[in-house]
């Protein structure tokens, strides 16, 4: 099957933009109100589209087994996602049918869900399976108290895909998207931490290369360019390529034989709250869950991108994550908590998203259609 890595017109792309000293450019520049990042209405509206919008929940390798379960909050729901022993992954509202306790936490394997309030059990399909003493409840219709599923939910793309509510659905165009997971890829690592800032400006961080000679002069600039990116959209998601300076070498190579593995880094934003960036030797999934106007949770997956069990090549994606996490991420993680800190000031009644930042105004634009 075809992936990303196959296609021979982005280098094509990348070497045009070399030679004319140019980049992707949008059609026009776009305005975004400030006062979108600073109203409780508007962040509970935006939530409600995170829950009506088939957003990835996790990898598919989280789930890698029969058993195999993940539990977080997501748009401000607690959910739980589980294998089931048919290998058909389930999501279910993370509350006991009983008194409301949630019933599983972090991640795991388990054969049955079990309250550890008063104990009843859930088997791996969401059916209540046990009721310890139940002839306290006489008349309890275990059928009708099972764990509640989400509205939908698909594992394709290597993706766990989960549309919590129903009632007009968000369509985001997902189906255009090219490959990006592969199957036999493998989980090596999965975090969690809480940023004070907007989701939306903490997201918008990950659409543009504008900012790489002054934000990142002695990390990414070095490997890189200076605002050279390819911008496409799918639907209401986008990708942004970054290339590598040693992308050149494929001039020499035929266009059919090339390949961009290990020479661009690829972001996609799935909409509206999901990157999945393809790095050298790991892929990050990124979750960002809002928590308040003012702070974001940051649930990141990591995983190799070889499809082998090799140490040598688990050794380099912790590596590769390691560089991006201390160097880059830390230096666009203090950008965006400094433009938090000042959004109050009065200095500015919208921020203004030029030519070179289309991945950011396709964003801003999708979501106000959708709102």
């Amino acid at each position: 099957m075809k992936t990303l890595l196959d296609d021979p017109g982005v280098a094509q792309r990348v070497f045009a933009h070399i030679e004319a000293g140019t980049t992707d450019l949008s059609d026009e520049i776009w305005r975004e109100p400030v006062a979108n990042y600073c109203s409780e209405e508007r962040l509970q509206a935006e939530m409600r589209v995170m829950r009506r919008a088939p957003t990835p929940f996790c990898p598919s390798a989280a789930l890698a087994e029969p058993g195999a379960y993940l539990a977080r909050v997501a748009a401000g729901t607690p959910l739980v996602a589980v294998r089931g022993s048919d290998s058909v992954v389930r999501v279910f509202r993370n509350a006991c049918r009983h008194r409301g306790m949630q019933i599983a936490a972090g991640s795991g394997c388990s054969r049955a869900f079990a309250c550890r309030y008063h104990g009843w059990t859930y088997g791996l399909d969401g059916r209540l399976v046990h009721v310890p003493h139940e002839h306290g409840f006489p008349g309890l219709e275990r059928e009708q108290h099972g764990l509640v599923p989400v509205h939908a939910v698909e594992d394709r793309q290597g993706l766990v895909f989960v549309t919590q509510d129903a009632g007009g659905p968000v369509d985001t165009g997902q189906g255009a998207l090219p490959l990006i997971l592969a199957s036999g890829q493998r989980l090596f690592a999965q975090r969690e931490n809480r940023v004070p800032a907007n989701w939306k400006i903490f997201l918008e961080g990950f659409l543009e290369g504008y900012h790489i000679r002054t934000t990142h002069p002695q990390s990414f600039l070095p490997f890189g360019f200076d605002n050279l990116t390819l911008v496409e959209h799918f639907g209401r998601n986008s990708r942004v390529t970054f290339p590598f300076k040693r992308i050149q070498k494929l001039a020499a190579v035929p266009e059919a034989e090339r390949r961009v593995d290990g020479l661009v880094t690829f972001v996609y934003q799935f909409f509206p709250n999901v990157i999945v960036a393809v790095l050298s030797h790991h892929t990050a999934v990124s979750v960002l869950e809002p928590v308040s106007l003012r702070e974001t949770r940051l649930v990141t997956y990591l995983l190799t991108n070889r499809q082998d069990d090799a140490e040598d090549s688990a050794a380099a994606a912790a590596r590769d994550a390691a560089f991006v996490g201390q160097t880059g991420a830390a230096e666009d993680n203090a950008v965006v908590c400094a433009i938090q800190a000042a959004i109050d000031s009065g200095a500015n009644e919208h921020f203004t998203y030029g030519r070179f930042e289309g991945a950011i105004a396709h964003f801003h634009r999708s979501l106000s259609e959708v709102l």
